[in-house]
């Protein structure tokens, strides 16, 4: 029995896995909510489902990146549940997350190339085979009418997430891009990297977590590591 949390994004989520299986599910979009929801979410989840925190097998938790403070809130949910009750951390690149529901919204094969929101034209993005390997890194990028040029000989690009929603009109003339509009992360898509992890036993330092934040965040204005 694994709860995972999903806050990368503009969307708070929360769902429960079992026998790798999708239980139990809530979300809610509700602007700048994560704070006040979350643990609401929680306690109805799992009070739906008849368990209590101390029966979880591991904690999963979306670790980006996206939001800092949507990173930070469900991260430090996740960790006071485990410190609480000596419970596993499972972490999940968000991006990673979104490309097996992708692939599971679209029934077929393809290249994945979720991207999430960092404000003005910049996303977070990594692209994905069809059987989900990387093939190109996790990376924030100013998108333009050339970012997926490296792609335009690939016969199916499927492009996913509120990033993406932004960048239709400039990539919407590279032919073999298909956008799945509406698509968000969810807590839901986390199951198959959280299984694969659990059944490899890969849990992460409770003490020393922190989430894959990508940019430092600086006074509102966000800046990518390693540069300035």
């Amino acid at each position: 029995m694994i709860l995972a949390i999903e806050t990368a994004t503009g969307m708070c989520s929360v769902a429960l896995f079992s026998d790798g299986q999708v239980i139990g599910l809530l979300e809610s979009d509700e602007h700048n909510a994560h704070s006040r929801i979350l643990h609401v979410l929680i306690d109805k989840l799992l009070t739906d489902a008849g368990i209590t925190v101390s029966q979880l097998d591991a904690i999963a938790v979306s670790k980006g990146p996206g939001s800092y403070t949507g990173l930070r809130i469900g991260v430090s949910t996740a960790k006071g549940f485990c410190y609480a009750k000596d419970i596993p951390l499972i972490a999940v690149n968000t991006l990673e997350s979104m490309a097996y529901g992708m692939r599971a919204t679209i029934l077929t094969g393809g290249t994945f190339i979720p991207m999430i929101d960092a404000k003005r034209m910049e996303v977070y993005s990594a692209v994905y085979d069809a059987e989900l390997a990387l093939v190109k890194e996790t990376s924030a990028e100013i998108i333009t009418a050339d970012s997926l040029a490296t792609f335009k000989d690939y016969p199916h690009i499927y492009v996913a997430g509120d990033g993406a929603a932004k960048c239709k009109d400039i990539l919407q003339q590279q032919t073999n891009i298909t956008f799945l509009d509406g698509f968000e992360a969810s807590a839901r898509f986390l199951m198959e990297p959280t299984m694969n992890a659990f059944n490899a036993q890969r849990f992460e330092n409770v003490a020393y977590f922190e989430p894959f934040y990508l940019k430092d965040f600086i006074a509102g204005k966000p800046r990518v590591k390693g540069l300035n």
